[in-house]
């Protein structure tokens, strides 16, 4: 006999029912089903480094990673995390006891949230914020505490006495994203001795997703808050292959922390994936050892691509806040007499032939997010010469 399931309960646990299926899902199939240029997920249009591909294939012919891979990650990428933390930022980690791999920073997130956080406690982050976070934040039973960014002189800024003020005796973790997605904003050496000042202050911890870190321009600096007093040892930090060298399907990301706050992620990461990505990692390790060239030449394009959207948006009749950092595009559709993001993503494939995300999914205050929508960047240069020609349809 059949049991049947009591109608008095959902069958989705009661943390997930808010979230149902992404934005991201929703208009990628919209983009199918229309035949648009789809700039709304962050997902570059053409392969990394042929270099680093082809260090995979060879991973894979050599039989290295094709079974299980040790759990903290092959001791070569956990190798080249360390130097690569050290080259760029000065900061020095033991690859044994402080560099953790996980399946990209969607896992490292998910499984920080859900070792660092408990019932009860609050966790602080900036919105408009990465979708994965709330929906982390829900499964460990924490309450998510939004601060908002808000625009001023044409970008999004952190207001410092609203981040004090949403820190409570509840308040366990600080979740900071620089360079910020979805507005493009990296905060300043000012912002983040406020912030490690404030942390300090409150014993509290700090996770950071810094997967944009070499996606930074004009003069904008990424400053990683763990060089920043007193933070090292209360700060875990993540990055990310899949930004940075072009490979999002790969699914490598990381953490660097001190030895405690490792071991507290692994022990929940273990019974996520435990392990992934085993052939990767070994290409990953010598895409961390490409020269300063390649990460220097990887900015440039981006920010080529960046100025040809940006200047194709502004035609159109968008106000457009140009990134510091990421490849993405926020902008306002007032101008052009619009103020609903979502009616205005849904109807925008049929209009332009284009496809965007509407930036109040990633607010808790959707109001706040409501005539803002983001655009991506990271294609071919030929594809955003043709989504600009259709936006211009707009302007008309």
């Amino acid at each position: 006999m059949t049991r049947m399931t009591s109608s008095a309960r959902p069958l989705l646990n009661r943390r997930l029912a808010e979230f149902g299926t992404t934005i991201f899902a929703e208009m990628s199939a919209l983009a199918l089903r229309t035949g648009s240029i789809n700039l709304g997920q962050g997902f570059p249009d053409t392969d990394g480094p042929e270099e680093v591909r082809e260090a995979a294939v060879r991973a894979l012919r050599d039989g290295r990673g094709n079974q299980y891979p040790p759990g903290p990650g092959v001791p070569e990428l956990r190798s080249a995390v360390a130097a690569h933390q050290e080259r760029c930022y000065g900061l020095a980690y033991d690859p044994d006891t402080e560099v953790l791999v996980t399946a990209g920073a969607t896992e490292a997130i998910a499984a920080a949230l859900l070792a660092l956080v408990e019932p009860g406690d609050e966790v602080v982050a900036f919105e408009p914020y990465y979708d994965s976070y709330a929906a982390c934040i829900a499964m460990a039973g924490g309450t998510r505490v939004p601060v908002t960014l808000r625009p001023h002189e044409g970008s999004f800024r952190l207001d410092l006495d609203e981040l004090r003020a949403a820190v409570t005796d509840r308040t366990r973790l600080l979740l900071i994203n620089t360079p910020h997605n979805p507005t493009g904003t990296v905060l300043t050496r000012e912002e983040l001795t406020a912030i490690a000042e404030l942390a300090v202050e409150r014993d509290l911890l700090v996770v950071t997703d810094e997967v944009y870190e070499h996606l930074v321009f004009d003069d904008a600096e990424h400053l990683p808050l763990a060089t920043f007093p007193g933070m090292r040892e209360r700060t875990v930090s993540i990055g990310s292959a899949g930004k940075t060298f072009s490979f999002t399907g790969w699914k490598v990301g990381w953490i660097t922390s001190t030895p405690g706050l490792v071991s507290a992620v692994r022990s929940a990461k273990q019974f996520l994936t435990y392990v992934s990505s085993g052939p990767f990692q070994y290409a990953v390790a010598e895409a961390l050892a490409l020269p300063d060239s390649y990460f220097t030449a990887f900015r440039e394009d981006m920010l080529a691509k960046r100025d040809l959207l940006a200047a194709g948006l502004a035609d159109a009749g968008f106000k457009v806040f140009k990134p510091a950092g990421t490849y993405f595009v926020t902008t306002d559709i007032r101008p052009l007499g619009e103020s609903d993001g979502f009616a205005f993503c849904r109807a925008l494939p049929e209009r332009a032939g284009v496809v965007a995300i509407p930036n109040a999914v990633f607010y808790d205050h959707r109001e706040e997010g409501a005539p803002f929508v983001r655009f991506a960047f990271c294609k071919r240069t030929d594809v955003l010469d043709e989504a600009v020609a259709r936006l211009k349809r707009l302007a008309a």
